[in-house]
C-alpha cells in the first residue's frame, strides 16, 4: 500500500517549459512554478515566494509544452519526488521535484505599458478542450512507461 504523497499547488509560471523525450519515447515536459504566500509578523505584512520544478509526463507533458508559457498560471496537482545521485566528487546529492498528474491552466495577468499588472484584469489566453488539459495520467501507466527506459 502507497504512504500519502499528493500536492496542490497554484502560481504562475517562471521560465518556458521543456519538452524532451526518452530514448523509448516517452514525451516528459519540465518548468518551474512560483508561488507567492502573504502574512503578517509582527503588524508588518510580509511576503514570502518560492519556487517548485514540475515534471510531466506523456500526453500531459505534450499539452503543457503547447500551451504553457513564461508567466502563464497553472495549478498543479501531483506527487513529491526526490532524485538521489552522487556527483563527481561522489557526495551524496539530492534534489526534490513535483511529478504532475493533473495540470489546469489558467489565465495570466495582464501587463500594462509600464509592465505592471493592469487594474487586476486577466488576458484571454489560448485554453485547450477541457478533456485535453484537465487529464489525469494513473501514477501506474507512468511507471510502466517510465520503466521502459
Amino acid at each position: 500500500m502507497n504512504d500519502l504523497n499528493s500536492i496542490l499547488l497554484e502560481g504562475n509560471l517562471t521560465r518556458d517549459p521543456v519538452l524532451s523525450s526518452t530514448p523509448s519515447g516517452v514525451q516528459v515536459c519540465n518548468f518551474a512554478v512560483g508561488t507567492h504566500y502573504r502574512y503578517k509578523k509582527n503588524d508588518e505584512p510580509q511576503d514570502e515566494t518560492s519556487f517548485f520544478d514540475i515534471e510531466a509526463w506523456s500526453r500531459l507533458a505534450e499539452n503543457c509544452a503547447e500551451y504553457l508559457k513564461k508567466g502563464r498560471g497553472v495549478r498543479v496537482v501531483g506527487r513529491l519526488k526526490q532524485d538521489r545521485w552522487k556527483d563527481a566528487e561522489g557526495q551524496p546529492r539530492s534534489r526534490i521535484k513535483i511529478v504532475a498528474e493533473h495540470v489546469e491552466f489558467r489565465s495570466s495577468p495582464r501587463k500594462n505599458d509600464s509592465g505592471g499588472i493592469a487594474g487586476g484584469a486577466e488576458e484571454e489566453a489560448p485554453v485547450p478542450e477541457q478533456d485535453e488539459y484537465n487529464q489525469v495520467i494513473s501514477s501506474r501507466e507512468r511507471e510502466a512507461e517510465v520503466s521502459v527506459l
